[in-house]
């Protein structure tokens, strides 16, 4: 690795040994090598910073997700920064053909379609249709998750990085601060592997319904209404 890397990934964890050592991998195994990986930590009770450190990860304070990726992105040394979640995974190629459309097209922030590791045909019609709103609105209202968000280092600060008192949705309203000084697109060619763990808990009639009121209230500049749905991070560990 380059003394100076290219791409610093942040990802915020809580409780996360499960699906934080897959994703790692997935990592480990990309043909581009110039990253860092910094891991923001809630204080986890389990072995997510014993992993992190196993796999070589910078460690930094973390909080709920938009605390832990500034703070990750205050000790990052690249020049792009990639916000992932502890639970997707990355195909082979994935970094080096995101970077590579990122910097033809002169982006600023950038996400991708996602893949739910699930073959239930109710997750493959959510994540489709999830797919076509975000692509469509690309242009409008510029909607992505953060479990995959790339931008510059550069347009992080000067939009003074995530809305740390939002607790939902933290990820559309910084990407729509982001697009009024700089361009923001869906990649087109790489996708990302995503969990549907929080849809088993939550379930997913329960779960389509409070992100539906929270797009809504994101559409309509209502995002003081977001404090009104309940968000939980982590726990979702039967054993914890």
């Amino acid at each position: 690795m380059a003394n100076k890397p290219k791409l610093s990934i942040v990802i915020p964890t809580l409780n996360e040994e499960k699906d934080l050592p897959k994703l790692l991998e997935s990592i480990k195994k990309q043909n581009f090598k110039n990253y860092e990986v910094i891991i923001a930590d809630n204080n986890s009770k389990d072995n997510t910073k014993k992993i992190a450190k196993n796999y070589k990860c910078k460690l930094t304070k973390g909080g709920l997700p938009p605390t832990g990726r500034n703070n990750g992105v205050k000790i990052a040394k690249g020049d792009y920064i990639l916000f992932l979640d502890a639970d997707v995974i990355l195909p082979y190629n994935f970094l080096q053909d995101a970077l590579k459309e990122f910097e033809e097209r002169y982006l600023e922030a950038a996400t991708c379609e996602f893949i739910p590791l699930s073959d239930k045909k109710i997750d493959q019609f959510l994540h489709k249709f999830s797919n076509g709103i975000i692509r469509t609105l690309q242009y409008i209202k510029p909607f992505g998750a953060g479990f995959c968000i790339l931008v510059t280092k550069r347009i992080h600060n000067r939009v003074n990085g995530f809305n740390e008192s939002l607790r939902l949705c933290e990820d559309h309203d910084y990407l729509e601060r982001i697009s009024k000084l700089g361009t923001f697109r869906i990649l087109k060619n790489p996708k990302i592997y995503v969990s549907t763990r929080r849809l088993e808990k939550e379930g997913r009639r329960t779960l389509a319904l409070k992100y539906a009121k929270a797009t809504i209230y994101q559409l309509t500049n209502k995002k003081d209404k977001m404090k009104e749905i309940d968000y939980e991070f982590g726990n979702y560990s039967k054993e914890l």
